[in-house]
């Protein structure tokens, strides 16, 4: 029986897609998981390159755009596996993460969502993956006093394993039974806010996430939003979706 479930919400992913499936397929030998592409009615061909290079792994055609949490959940409540894994398109995985992520989490059982180091292109921390919750207090020293130590928990010691509010979506390893009892993604979100949205809901329950930075993944951001500064120009999101996507991004 496997034991992994990666889920991968597509939206005009190009070539981003690819390069996540091509590093997925080099660590088969690795880990027993399988991959699930769901894919937003991507326009860019991007889903169809991939069914036709990659055809072992299983794809779900939407014909319309349901937003991250709503198209992860299709995979999420239907997977057998203990473990579940969303996977942004524009990430790469590297040897050993998966099993090093995979034997962490056995061995914390206290632990119910976890993450590696999510670096961006340049190689820094994708500070996302690190958050606090965003109370008042939080927010009002982020905002207006440039004091990062609560909303990104900016304090703490980057290169040692440790308890964290809130890791970003494009990696989030998660136990299938503690979902079962805390719940899946807030459909009600579209994109962004998802993420920290779960986190607390498994908190809440008395459960940890983790911040694991032994291992690590790339994450090039924000390709399906189409938001991102450093990413718009590749990006092909249309502007609906920019719109939806401002609009959560400044709600959370």
């Amino acid at each position: 029986m496997k034991k992994l479930t990666i889920s991968i919400v597509n939206y005009n992913g190009g070539e981003y897609l690819l390069s996540c499936l091509n590093s997925l397929e080099k660590i088969m030998d690795e880990a027993d998981f399988d991959v699930f592409v769901i894919d937003n009615s991507s326009t860019d061909g991007s889903v169809e390159a991939a069914k036709k290079k990659l055809p072992k792994f299983n794809y779900i055609l939407n014909s319309e755009n349901l937003g991250f949490g709503k198209a992860h959940n299709a995979v999420l409540k239907k997977a057998n596996t203990p473990y579940l894994l969303t996977l942004n398109p524009d990430s790469e995985i590297p040897k050993g993460t998966i099993p090093y992520m995979m034997d962490f989490m056995e061995k914390n059982k206290d632990v119910g969502i976890s993450s590696p180091r999510v670096e961006k292109t340049d190689g820094t921390l994708d500070i996302a993956s690190h958050r606090g919750f965003p109370t008042l207090w939080a927010s009002f020293l982020y905002f207006f006093l440039k004091n990062d130590r609560l909303y990104h928990l900016t304090d703490r010691d980057m290169s040692k394993t440790h308890e964290v509010d809130s890791i970003v979506g494009a990696f989030m390893l998660m136990r299938k039974d503690v979902l079962e009892k805390v719940g899946y993604f807030d459909e009600d979100f579209f994109l962004y806010g998802e993420d920290i949205d779960l986190c607390f809901r498994v908190k809440k329950a008395g459960f940890k996430v983790m911040y694991v930075p032994q291992v690590k993944i790339k994450h090039v951001k924000g390709i399906s939003s189409g938001i991102k500064k450093h990413s718009q120009k590749e990006s092909s999101a249309g502007g609906s979706t920019k719109n939806l996507a401002l609009n959560y991004f400044h709600s959370t």
